[in-house]
């Protein structure tokens, strides 16, 4: 897998050690400042700088090793106590500096015109810095300095600080060896899964993207790794939010293993976070048709239908889903979810409790419970059900708002006033407690503590809250008063 860069990479690169020669040629050759890039791995840059400094005995060379994003490289080496000294001077890390704003480049919504482009809504405060002093640089370093970076990082140069970039007097590429490149792709497949993908900072993120990104485009990449690799870039854009590049990712990987059932199944997942409910159902069909038993793609598949309103069909796959992992308590719980909008309220309560047996924290599936039981008429068993969530987690003002409104079915007017308090103080703008507050003081004919009530819940969503008002029975008894008339109007 080539990635495009510009000019310099179009032809296939020299030989490594005939690279390396003429790195060393130009150093020998070079007398005060200079400006060369090598793109190599930091292993390989390591190995490099070990290696000039065998060959090249008869000028002085030091390494600035950055660790973490810089904003002034002018600074950083005009601080150097031995800067005067220095011939040749290695930089590694600047790379460090680039993360943040590859990152940004997806969050901001950029598009690739901007993004490729020279005109930068926002470049990294050192390459504006290198832009602006190279003439700084020429005149007060006596130093030829060799920019050791990843291929990514390259491109950064190239495309945002041309002018810094187009001084150098050499450009050099050591790809990895190929032992070295199977290391490093196998130590990037073992580490870590979609699950700690999510628990990355968008930087982290970044950088393992692009470390994967680095190893695709290695001519030595074996057929297989590739394959693995961007299953692995996949997830991580998955974990990123970034669905398009996701289901490329894996688009990628099925070109080259068409049989690979955890592609199809993560691009669906990709495809219905896009809402292409149609696409991720054949996208995870096609997963089950190379591994019929893949527990996960039909509990997926049932979301995604679903998500398309075809509950029957969504029961279905979540039923297949059991049979091949009886114990699977996300199933049961959607299953319960999609029994309930069928009105197979039992049936759906049976489910949840299924759920429960298997995960008895689970607040979700208790909460939903709830509602089903509540739909049922079955008014203590749903506050039951409710408390248990609560008990779970203490803020989830939902449940709250509901267990308020289990009570006030049953008559219990100061229960559901102090349950729905409780929603409103971890949630104040939660109108559906305002309005249902506003009910509960008008069955107990409190005029104006339901219209003070009624009024906030319509400051906060007047369409919903007057509509239903229009038909809400618990509003009969106060329906004739002109100043509930004005409201709702």
């Amino acid at each position: 897998m080539k990635l495009e860069l510009t000019d310099w990479d179009q032809d296939l690169p020299p030989e490594p050690d005939e690279e390396y020669q003429a790195l060393v040629r130009t150093l020998k050759f070079t007398e005060g400042f200079g400006l060369l890039f090598a793109r190599c791995s930091p292993a390989e840059g390591e190995q490099l700088i070990g290696k000039v400094k065998e060959d090249i005995t008869d000028k002085t060379i030091e390494v600035l090793r950055l660790k973490q994003a810089v904003t002034n490289l002018y600074e950083i080496i005009d601080k150097l106590e031995n800067k005067e000294q220095i011939d040749i001077l290695f930089i590694t890390g600047l790379e460090y500096s680039f993360y943040e704003y590859e990152e940004s480049k997806a969050l901001t919504g950029w598009n690739s015109r901007d993004i490729y482009s020279y005109s930068w809504k926002s470049v990294p405060p050192v390459l504006i810095n290198l832009n602006q002093q190279r003439e700084r640089f020429r005149d007060s370093f006596n130093i030829c300095f060799v920019f050791l970076l990843p291929l990514f990082a390259i491109k950064y140069f190239i495309q945002r600080a041309p002018d810094f970039f187009d001084w150098r007097s050499g450009l050099f590429e050591f790809p990895i060896d190929s032992e070295t490149l199977e290391q490093e792709s196998l130590r990037i497949l073992q580490d870590g899964d979609y699950k700690k993908y999510l628990t990355l900072t968008p930087e982290e993120r970044t950088q393992k993207i692009l470390a994967i990104q680095e190893l695709l485009a290695e001519k030595h990449q074996v057929t297989s790794s590739q394959a693995k690799l961007l299953l692995k870039l996949g997830s991580l854009q998955l974990a990123g939010q970034d669905y398009t590049k996701a289901i490329a990712s894996y688009d990628q990987a099925l070109k080259i293993k068409p049989d690979n059932h955890r592609a199809c199944n993560n691009r669906g997942i990709a495809l219905r976070n896009l809402e292409l409910y149609e696409q991720a159902v054949a996208s995870y069909d096609q997963a089950l048709k190379i591994k019929p038993d893949y527990h996960q793609a039909w509990n997926n598949r049932g979301i995604a239908l679903f998500n398309l309103e075809r509950y029957e069909q969504a029961v279905a796959s979540y039923d297949q889903a059991l049979k091949i992992k009886p114990d699977y308590h996300q199933a049961w719980h959607n299953q319960g979810i999609s029994l309930d909008d069928l009105g197979r309220y039992e049936q759906a309560v049976a489910s949840y409790d299924q759920a429960l047996k298997i995960k008895p924290d689970d607040h979700h599936a208790w909460y939903n419970r709830g509602a089903a039981l509540l739909k049922l008429g079955r008014f203590e068993a749903a506050i039951a059900s409710y408390d248990q969530a609560l008990k779970f987690k203490p803020d989830f003002h939902e449940a709250w708002n509901w267990r308020g409104t289990a009570l006030l079915k049953l008559g219990r007017l100061e229960e559901a006033f102090a349950s729905y308090d409780q929603t409103l103080k971890i949630k104040p703008d939660y109108f559906p407690s305002w309005y249902n507050k506003a009910c509960s003081y008008a069955l107990e004919s409190n005029i104006d503590q339901a219209l003070q009530n009624l009024q906030q819940a319509i400051n906060l969503n007047s369409e919903k809250c007057r509509e239903w008002a229009k038909t809400d029975s618990d509003f009969d008894g106060i329906r004739e008063d002109k100043r509930f008339k004005a409201l709702i109007q």
